[in-house]
């Protein structure tokens, strides 16, 4: 048969040279594959190899996995806290001693006819004996405060930093001599349930 013949349907197509098997390979080699030429991956190679990893993801979103044990930090802030409860303590039993004092000093028939000294005695008693109130209820309140590190919520810290700021201020007026531990450790407690780890541990997810 000829391959020059056009109407021949065993020829090769018009235009195109007739092709041996394994033309242009060499001797003993298969026809070459599609694709040849291009770099093959290699076996066992997972996709994206080289590449860094991404970071492990929170199970509670994105942003860094919330603490489950209380910082140390936090945990020092409870601790202060409790001290300042303490020293409440103190404070409240050495203002209702001098308090009761006043009253006995006034009572006293000796000084019975010393009208300025009964008035001192009576507003200095009054307003001691505010204080003790005062320092009652805030002791108190310090208590209950101190109880809400463990489970307390984004609420109870915003508290906390409330009731240590107005106990640092009234740590520096009007109780400047005895306030002054008062201040030191309200601060203390301010800065460590305001920083980064207390605002994790406190607005931690709980299921």
């Amino acid at each position: 048969m000829s391959f020059g013949d056009p109407n021949n349907p065993y020829g090769a197509p018009q235009g195109q040279p007739p092709q041996q098997p394994g033309y242009g390979a060499p001797q003993g080699q298969p026809p070459q594959q599609p694709g040849y030429g291009y770099p093959q991956q290699p076996q066992g190679q997972a996709p994206g190899y080289g590449y860094p990893q991404a970071p492990p993801v929170s199970p509670y979103g994105a942003g860094p996995v919330a603490p489950t044990t209380m910082p140390g930090s936090v945990s020092a802030a409870r601790v202060m806290v409790w001290v300042i409860v303490g020293l409440q303590i103190i404070g409240v039993a050495l203002l209702a001693f001098a308090g009761a004092a006043l009253n006995a000093a006034k009572d006293d028939e000796t000084l019975q006819d010393n009208t300025a000294f009964q008035d001192l005695v009576g507003q200095s008693t009054g307003v001691i004996w505010g204080y003790v109130v005062f320092g009652l209820a805030w002791l108190v309140f310090a208590a209950v405060l101190a109880t809400k590190f463990k489970n307390g919520g984004n609420g109870a810290r915003i508290t906390i930093l409330v009731f240590a700021i107005i106990t640092a201020v009234l740590g520096i007026y009007p109780f400047v001599i005895v306030g002054l531990v008062h201040t030191i450790l309200a601060i203390l407690v301010a800065v460590f349930v305001g920083n980064a780890n207390g605002k994790a541990w406190f607005n931690r997810p709980r299921y």
